[in-house]
């Protein structure tokens, strides 16, 4: 076997290589008289070629086989906390532990992946994509086999569900398999959702059903390719096994293929994490976590400082209302806001009964189970606000009596930050340069002409982009923008497009470059619940395609797509989507 030194003077000989040749081909040209691009030939071939010997490098950096990958050996979350003492696999109460040590359950019929992230075995967990192939790489991911002296993980925390203390949660069908440091530094936690009974399952079965395994899949790299921060997910398995789900609690329970999804996250620590600690009263504990949060995930904030803790919470205020913000700027609504679901890290995680805005209907509630609307899209602000305020209350014990007054005013400081990271990014939704005074009143006015025309709200902003501002002007509006047609005949649309031009040509912003801007900005294809469950019922019927091809367009949603548009992705949505539920049943 080559040494990892032949492997560098091989790049480096090829390297040369091509160095070489380009070169030669470049004193040709000279020779020949040609030297009137010469000086950036030389630049831009010298780049080709410095590109090409990188991509050689990376290939050999990629595992082909899992008896080459490995997870970390330093596992930091074993060595860092305690862990619950009892193995045994039994639902019960734990205290004074962070984790319990849980085996995923295996399958009993044959696996299928369904799908993979080329993208996250790639660039996040450095595997070839030819892996996938190998039994080993399924065993893997599905929770059939784990990696030889790894210590696999369920962990316990608490949360507040619709505004209600919940006591112990934790994670009820989520097995932490491990820590994976890539070729990039990054650390990332592995776990498996959907891989059988815990500590945490109450009366749950521990395992997750494919219809909702396919939601999670998807739009954890839906999310990222958006630009919000979120967790990841790498593969999705499926089986025969019978699951037996009631999905929306009225008394007709059926069977339903079980599923696991790997997914990735830079930590899996949660409010709730630190609120159990805090409402136990383990208090060391809750000390020895949060230090652990802000030493691995906060760099910026010194560990010597004494008000660490301040610093710490204000990240997470100021991280936490961007989340949000991002949320709203593409009509995503979680649908389970409870502080077992926000992440300490201010990513998205806890894929559940969530929805993408079709029609801008404010109060939308995605999540059938949540009769009073609590979680609604237009309530996602004020909930993030208590949801920080649990944060706030659980480090309580750990801070003097000035630094709690102290807490009380960061948080009041998460309104106006929510507020200027919302007029941001929509301002960036609308192609706008610079800031105007008027601006959050313009935004309103569109908004609630888009709230009582009940407009879709992607395609409306997509279509903006696409309105050329001389056809603005004759307030002529071509056939295809179809997302404009519901909004034209509002009475005040037609005033609203003069202020949009005159905001547009106030600042000079030359329209090729606003369109440019909006195309990058606005989406075209989102997961909606309608494409959603019709992938979701292919993949049911063992047809994979569709969610492995639906995948391929939601990382690219920018981006028109021939197959998307045969498909009536970017359409008005067929009538029988308005009729789609989802519940807390997965």
């Amino acid at each position: 076997m080559a040494s990892k030194r032949d492997d560098i003077f091989s790049v480096i000989h090829v390297g040369i290589h091509l160095f070489s040749f380009v070169l030669m081909s470049l004193q040709a040209q000279l020779v020949s008289g040609d030297d009137t691009c010469a000086k950036e030939d030389i630049r831009n071939a010298y780049l080709q070629a410095f590109s090409n010997v990188c991509h050689v490098n990376v290939e050999k950096t990629l595992k082909r086989s899992m008896k080459s990958w490995n997870l970390a050996d330093d596992d930091l979350l074993v060595s860092t906390f305690p862990i619950d003492p009892d193995l045994n696999n039994y639902v019960r109460e734990v205290k004074e532990a962070v984790f319990s040590i849980v085996k995923p359950i295996s399958f009993k019929t044959p696996l299928h992946l369904v799908a993979y992230s080329k993208e996250v075995l790639e660039e996040i967990l450095d595997m070839d994509p030819s892996i996938v192939d190998e039994k080993d790489f399924l065993d893997f991911v599905s929770g059939t086999e784990i990696l030889k002296g790894t210590t696999p993980l369920s962990h316990r925390y608490g949360g507040h569900q619709f505004g209600i203390w919940a006591d112990q949660l934790g994670d009820g069908r989520a097995v932490l398999l491990g820590e994976y440091v890539n070729r990039k530094g990054e650390r990332w936690e592995l776990q498996l959702k959907g891989s059988g009974k815990t500590p945490y399952s109450r009366q749950g079965d521990g395992r997750a059903v494919l219809r909702s395994s396919v939601r999670e899949f998807l739009c954890s790299e839906a999310m990222y390719h958006l630009g919000i921060p979120t967790s990841r997910a790498a593969t999705l398995v499926t089986s025969s096994d019978p699951v037996m789900r009631d999905q929306f609690y009225d008394g007709h329970p059926k069977a339903e293929r079980g599923a696991v999804v790997l997914r990735l996250a830079p930590s899996w620590f949660r409010i709730g994490s630190l609120e159990i600690l805090e409402r136990n009263k383990e208090f060391d504990l809750l000390r020895r976590l949060t230090d652990f949060v802000i030493k691995q995930h906060f760099p910026q904030i010194d560990m010597k400082d004494n008000d660490r803790y301040l610093s710490f919470f204000s990240h997470v205020v100021s991280q936490t209302a961007y989340m949000i913000a991002s949320w709203q700027s593409v009509g995503f609504s979680h649908g389970v806001c409870n502080t077992n679901n926000f992440s300490l890290l201010s990513i998205t995680i806890d894929y559940g009964p969530f929805g993408f805005l079709d029609a801008y209907v404010p109060s939308f509630v995605p999540n059938s189970s949540d009769d009073e609307g609590m979680y609604s899209y237009d309530k996602q602000p004020d909930v993030g606000y208590f949801n920080l305020d649990k944060l706030r209350i659980a480090l309580m014990p750990l801070l003097t009596t000035s630094q709690n007054n102290q807490m009380k005013v960061i948080l009041q400081g998460y309104v106006d930050i929510y507020k200027k990271n919302f007029l941001t990014l929509f301002r960036n939704k609308l192609g706008l340069a610079g800031e105007q005074e008027q601006d959050e009143f313009f935004l309103a006015v569109l908004l609630k002409i888009m709230e009582e025309t009940k407009s879709d709200f992607t395609m409306t902003f997509r279509n903006l982009g696409d309105w050329k501002v001389r056809d603005m002007k004759m307030y002529s509006v071509p056939d295809d923008l179809w997302a404009l047609h519901q909004l034209e005949n509002h009475k005040y649309f037609k005033q609203w497009v003069k202020m949009y031009v005159d905001r547009i040509e106030f600042v000079q912003i030359p329209d090729e470059m606003r369109m440019k801007k909006m195309k990058n900005t606005n989406p075209r294809y989102i997961l909606r619940n309608w494409i959603a469950q019709t992938v979701i019922e292919q993949a049911e019927n063992d047809y994979f395609e569709g969610v492995r091809q639906l995948l391929t367009i939601l990382q690219n949603p920018y981006v028109e797509n021939e197959y998307a548009e045969k498909m009536g992705y970017a359409s008005q949505p067929p009538k029988w989507a308005s009729s789609l539920r989802v519940s807390c049943s997965s």
